[in-house]
C-alpha cells in the first residue's frame, strides 16, 4: 500500500478529470439500475401480468417480501407510478416503455463514454508524469550508476513498468468504484424484492474473497519476476542492435539469435505463469455464482409457480439483478491482480527515483562562468566501487599536478594506467576518495556541477552523435545559434567540405550515433561542436587514435585550432600529437612516474622514452 499511495500522488494534478469520471460513474450506475427496473413493466405489459395487491394490514408478509407497512407502502407507490406511466392502451404503454428503455440505454452509453475519456486523461497524465520524473532523475544520476546498470533494464522500467502502473490507476479508481456501486445497486434491488433469496446468494462472497486474496499474493511475486525478464529481453535487444557491426563481422547472428530466444522464452514462461494465476479468479468466482444462481432459479421458480412468493415479473427482475452482479464481481476479482502488478512495477520505478546521485551540487554551491589562474590536483586517490568492477583496485594514487590557464597538459601511459579516470574527475563524473581538485583555489565540490561542466568541452575516441541533422549535432545544447557561427565552427574543424557534399548538407540526418559518417567525419563534427561551445577547458581523450592517416591529419589540424587559448588536457596514444605540450605526465599503475616536456622526458630513461622509441621504430 505504501507503493500504491506513492503512485496515487501522481493523480493529484488531474483531480478535475478524476472528479468528472467519478460523477459519470454515479450517473452510469443509476441509469443501469433504472434500465434494469424498466424490465418489470415491460414484462407485465407484454404478458398482461398483474401486480400483486398490497397485503391487508393484518396479513402476514409473504416469503421474501419486506415486512410490515414499509413494504406495503413501497409496493403501493410502485403500482401507482407504473399505472400512471404505462397504464391505458397496452400498445401505447409498450411504445412508451420502448422509448424509456432506449433513452435510458443511450444516456448510460453517453456517461460510460465520458467516464472512459476522463479517466484516460488521468491515466495517460500519470504515465506522462512518471516517465518524465524517471527520465529526469536518470539524467541526474552519477556516471557510476550507468556503469553498473544495463541499458535495457532502464529502458524497460521507463516503458513496460510505467505502463503496468497505468493498469493499477485504472483499477483503483474505475473498477474499485464503479463495480462496487453497481453491486450495491443490484444488491439493494434484490434485497427489496426478496431478502431471503438474496442472503442465499451472498454465501458465495466469503469464498470468492478468499480465492482472490490467495491469488493476489502469488501474483505479485510472479509479476516482479516477469518485469525483470522483460528487462533482460530489452537489454539483449539493445546490445545486439548497437553492436550489429561486431555481430556481423564475427558471423555471430545465430549465437545472438539463440541468446535472444533464451531470454524471450523465459519471458514467455513468466507471462504464462502470470496468466495462469491471474485468470483463475474470474472463472472460479463466476462458476460459484452460477451454482448459487441456479439454486435460486430452482427455489424461487417453485415459489412463483405455487403463487406463494414474488410475481413472475418481479422474480425475473430479481434474477436479472442477481445475474447482473456476476460481471462486476468477476471484474472485482481481477482488481487485486492488477493492483499487485502495478505495485511490483511501482517498486522498480521508485527504486530508481529513490536513488541519490553520488555527485551533487552542495547547498550554496558557487556558480562560475570562467576561471583566471589554473587547475590543481592535490594528492588525489581514487578507486571504483565494488559494483562497477569485479575486483576493485585503487586506480589513482596520490596524484598531484598543477596546470596554469592556457597550458596544455598531456597524459601518457600504458592502457589501464588511469589516464581517462584522471580527466573524468575534472568534470566531476566521479569524486576522489582522497585529496582535492582546485579551480582557482576553489574545491570542485564547492562549485555548482552544471556551471562547472559548462566550462568544459570533451572530445573522446568514442564520438557520441545523435540521430539528428548535422546542424543540430554541432549546435547541441545551444539555442538560437546563427548559421554563420555553425559554418565557421565546421570550417575550423575541417568538416565544412564533407558536410556540403552530403545529400542535404547541414540538414542531413546522420543516423543513430552518426552511423552514416566515417570515423574521421564523426570526430570532426565532435570538434566542431566543442568549437561552437567555445569552452575555456578542453579534454581530449585519445581523439585521433582510431583514425587513418589522412583523417588523423585533418582532425589533428582541427584539434590544434581548438586548443588555442584554452586550458587543455590531452590523453595521447600517439606521442606525435603532444610534442608541443607545456607539460607531460606519465602514468603507470595509477601513479605519476615521470613529468616534464617532450625533450626532457625523451632524454630520460623511462616509460616515455620506451614508448616513444617503440612507436617511431614501428
Amino acid at each position: 500500500m505504501k507503493t500504491y499511495r506513492r503512485i496515487l500522488r501522481y493523480v493529484k494534478p488531474y483531480w478535475t478529470s478524476l472528479t468528472g469520471s467519478l460523477l459519470c460513474i454515479f450517473a452510469f450506475t443509476l441509469l443501469s439500475s433504472a434500465s434494469l427496473i424498466s424490465v418489470v413493466p415491460l414484462l407485465n405489459t407484454l404478458f398482461n401480468v398483474t401486480q400483486h395487491s398490497p397485503a391487508p394490514p393484518n396479513a402476514q408478509p409473504e416469503t421474501g417480501q419486506l415486512p410490515e407497512t414499509l413494504g406495503q407502502k413501497l409496493n403501493a407507490l410502485k403500482a401507482e407510478l407504473t399505472a400512471r406511466l404505462f397504464g391505458g392502451d397496452p400498445r401505447q404503454a409498450l411504445l412508451r416503455l420502448c422509448g424509456v428503455i432506449l433513452v435510458l440505454i443511450f444516456l448510460k452509453s453517453v456517461f460510460e463514454y465520458l467516464q472512459a475519456y476522463a479517466m484516460a486523461h488521468v491515466e495517460q497524465g500519470v504515465i506522462k508524469d512518471l516517465r518524465y520524473d524517471l527520465y529526469r532523475h536518470l539524467n541526474e544520476l552519477s556516471l557510476s550508476y550507468f556503469n553498473r546498470t544495463r541499458t535495457g533494464q532502464l529502458i524497460s522500467r521507463i516503458t513496460n513498468d510505467v505502463t503496468l502502473v497505468n493498469g493499477g490507476v485504472s483499477a483503483g479508481f474505475v473498477t474499485l468504484i464503479k463495480n462496487p456501486l453497481l453491486i450495491l445497486a443490484y444488491l439493494a434491488m434484490a434485497l427489496y424484492l426478496s431478502w431471503r433469496l438474496t442472503l442465499v446468494a451472498l454465501i458465495i462472497l466469503p469464498t470468492s474473497m478468499g480465492i482472490i486474496g490467495y491469488i493476489g499474493a502469488r501474483l505479485r511475486k510472479a509479476s516482479t519476476l516477469s518485469q525483470e525478464k522483460m528487462g533482460e529481453v530489452t537489454s539483449v535487444l539493445q546490445e545486439t542492435i548497437s553492436g550489429v557491426r561486431v555481430v556481423k563481422a564475427f558471423a555471430m547472428e545465430e549465437f545472438e539469435l539463440r541468446k535472444f530466444q533464451r531470454v524471450a522464452r523465459d519471458y514467455f514462461k513468466s507471462l504464462l505463469h502470470i496468466t495462469r494465476v491471474s485468470k483463475l479468479a474470474g472463472p472460479l468466482t463466476e462458476f460459484l455464482s452460477a451454482i448459487v444462481g441456479v439454486g435460486i432459479l430452482w427455489f424461487g421458480g417453485q415459489q412463483v409457480l405455487a403463487g406463494a412468493g414474488l410475481s413472475s415479473g418481479e422474480f425475473m427482475l430479481f434474477l436479472l439483478a442477481i445475474f447482473s452482479l456476476m460481471q462486476p464481481i468477476k471484474e472485482l476479482s481481477s482488481v487485486n491482480s492488477r493492483l499487485q502488478e502495478a505495485a511490483a512495477a511501482g517498486e522498480r520505478i521508485f527504486e530508481i527515483l529513490d536513488l541519490e546521485p553520488e555527485v551533487i551540487s552542495l547547498p550554496g554551491a558557487k556558480k562560475i562562468s570562467g576561471f583566471d589562474h589554473g587547475i590543481q590536483f592535490e594528492k588525489v586517490t581514487f578507486a571504483y566501487s565494488n559494483e562497477e568492477i569485479a575486483a576493485p583496485t585503487v586506480v589513482l594514487r596520490d596524484i598531484s599536478v598543477a596546470v596554469k590557464k592556457g597550458e596544455i597538459l598531456a597524459l601518457v601511459g600504458p592502457s589501464g594506467a588511469g589516464k581517462s579516470t584522471l580527466v573524468d574527475l575534472l568534470p566531476r563524473f566521479y569524486d576522489p576518495q582522497q585529496g582535492r581538485i582546485w579551480l582557482d583555489g576553489i574545491d570542485l565540490r564547492e562549485i555548482d556541477v552544471k556551471s562547472l561542466r559548462r566550462l568544459m568541452g570533451i572530445v573522446t575516441q568514442e564520438t557520441i552523435l545523435f540521430h539528428d541533422t548535422v546542424r543540430n549535432n554541432i549546435a547541441y545544447g545551444l539555442q538560437d545559434v546563427a548559421e554563420e557561427k555553425i559554418r565557421q565552427a565546421a570550417q575550423a574543424a575541417n568538416a565544412h567540405r564533407f558536410i556540403t557534399e552530403l545529400p542535404q548538407g547541414y540538414e542531413t540526418v546522420i543516423g543513430e550515433r552518426g552511423v552514416k559518417l566515417s570515423g574521421g567525419q564523426r570526430q570532426r563534427l565532435a570538434i566542431a561542436r566543442a568549437l561552437l561551445k567555445n569552452p575555456p577547458i578542453l579534454i581530449l581523450d585519445e581523439a585521433t587514435s582510431a583514425l587513418d592517416s589522412e583523417s588523423e591529419m585533418l582532425v589533428q589540424q582541427a584539434i590544434e585550432r581548438l586548443m588555442v587559448n584554452r586550458t587543455s588536457f590531452v590523453i595521447a596514444h600517439r606521442l606525435s600529437t603532444i610534442l608541443h605540450a607545456h607539460q607531460i605526465i606519465v602514468l603507470d599503475q595509477g601513479r605519476i612516474v615521470q613529468r616534464g616536456t617532450h625533450e626532457e622526458l625523451l632524454a630520460q630513461a623511462g616509460v616515455y622514452q620506451k614508448l616513444y622509441h617503440m612507436q617511431f621504430r614501428a
